[in-house]
Order: structure tokens, then C-alpha cells, then sequence
């Protein structure tokens, strides 16, 4: 039996050879289905929950249909991973909603979706799956998704209720890095600029780029990249990581 052997030790698996598992929201498409791939990379079983989002053929890849904002979704996506894989090790808040209008043209209906999905999602999601990690005692990883526009925001991107929710979630991560560290439960959050998914129209990416100091978009490969970097860091906590091509140092 090799399995006390370091080198032998996947990186997803633990000592008795069960798979790490991450819950992934809004894995359907764009970021969410490139952090899917990333996991399963690691050796992770991933549970994949979006609004709308198809069975897998990868037996290691539970779909779970869900919007997260309705209340009590937290609790059943992750009841339904414990009962297929039987523990989770990361939760990682992607499912998100970006309207950028100016302030007073935001509606009510903006409002309840934005903070629906941004921090009621963020909540339910986050609040069950740490108490899973409590139950288990052997830590865990929660993983928020926000964004550059809460420290440096940008005349031509008017985006207040994307600050209000992002930032709010930005200082929740902190705040639970502080409370479970002595638990072994990390906390961070990767605070994105642009990147090419299906939310930008491909029109609009050269002129998208040249708010970036870098002079381009990011790429979903440079979210995942980044996500699992905090994935394997375990000194780090409490981090907000910007990939964002420079846009918080300053223009």
C-alpha cells in the first residue's frame, strides 16, 4: 500500500482515496464551465449547479439545477452533494449578475435580481456548505467570484449595484477567513476585470480592452488559473486576488 506515500498522493484525493469535492455555482457556461474542467483537472469531483444546466456524461460531475437566490437552495445543492459524493472540501460562489446602467435608472426588478443572485446567493450557497465542512472537521475552501469595479470604479462602466453586492461579498470573505481560521475553513475572492464569456457582446472587446492596462480582456483560463492557485495556498486567506490587467494599481 503506496497511499502514505507523498508522491504517490493525487492532488484531489486524501488519504482514503476519496476524491476532494467542489461545489461550483453558475457552471453552466463561460467562467462557471472552465472552473468545472479546472476541478475535475485537480482530481476533484465537482458538483455543477446552474439555473439551467445539462446532465453531465462525466459520472465525477453532478449537474444540480438551481437558482440561488430562492431561499433554501443552499441547503438542498449541497444536501444533494453530500448524498452523491459524500463530503465537500470547496464551495466557489461564481453564479453572478452584472447590469451596468447609471444609478437612477436601476429598477426595483434590478435590484431584487442583483442582490438576489450577488449576496442572497453568496449567503445561502456559502452558509450550508461551511456547515457541511464543520460537520466533516477537516476544513475547506470557500471561493467567491467579484470584481476590480468595488475598489477602482470607472465613469465609462457605471456599475453601483455591481459595488453594492460585490463589495459586500468582498468584505464577507474576510470577515469568514477570520471567524474559521482556526478551523481550517479558507476564505477569498478573485475580483475579476473583463473577461471574454458570453456576457460581452464580441463587438464591444476592443474597446473593453483598452480599460484594462495591459491593453486586453482577460481569459476564463486566467480566472481558473487564479482560483486554483487559492485552491492549493494554504497560507493564504482572506485574499481578494485581482485579475483584472492592472485596472486596481491605477491607470
Amino acid at each position: 500500500m503506496l497511499r502514505f506515500h507523498g508522491h504517490h498522493h493525487e492532488k484531489g484525493t486524501d488519504m482514503n482515496n476519496t476524491p476532494r469535492v467542489a461545489l461550483i455555482t453558475g457552471a453552466s457556461q463561460g467562467i462557471g464551465g472552465g472552473l468545472v474542467a479546472g476541478y475535475r483537472k485537480l482530481g476533484y469531483a465537482v458538483a455543477a449547479v446552474s439555473r439551467n444546466i445539462a446532465e453531465s456524461d462525466d459520472p465525477m460531475v453532478l449537474a444540480i439545477p438551481g437558482d440561488v437566490s430562492d431561499p433554501g437552495v443552499g441547503q438542498r445543492i449541497v444536501d444533494a452533494t453530500l448524498a452523491r459524493f459524500g463530503r465537500i472540501d470547496t464551495v466557489v460562489n461564481n453564479a453572478g449578475i452584472f447590469i451596468p446602467k447609471p444609478f437612477t435608472e436601476y429598477t426595483d426588478e434590478d435590484f431584487d435580481a442583483i442582490t438576489g443572485v450577488n449576496l442572497r446567493g453568496f449567503f445561502e450557497v456559502s452558509r450550508a456548505a461551511v456547515a457541511a465542512m464543520l460537520n466533516q472537521g477537516n476544513g475547506g475552501h470557500v471561493v467567491s467570484i467579484s470584481t476590480t469595479l468595488v475598489e477602482h470604479a470607472n465613469s465609462n462602466v457605471p456599475s453601483t449595484l455591481a459595488s453594492l453586492t460585490k463589495g459586500g461579498v468582498n468584505a464577507a470573505t474576510r470577515a469568514l477567513a477570520v471567524e474559521y481560521a482556526t478551523r481550517g475553513i479558507r476564505s477569498n475572492a478573485v475580483a475579476l476585470g473583463i473577461i471574454r464569456t458570453p456576457m460581452h457582446d464580441p463587438s464591444e472587446y476592443d474597446a473593453l480592452a483598452a480599460l484594462h492596462p495591459v491593453g486586453r480582456i482577460g481569459e476564463i483560463d486566467d480566472v481558473v488559473d487564479a482560483v486554483l492557485y487559492l485552491e492549493n495556498a494554504n497560507f493564504v486567506t482572506g485574499e481578494i486576488l485581482h485579475v483584472d490587467g492592472g485596472q486596481s494599481a491605477g491607470h
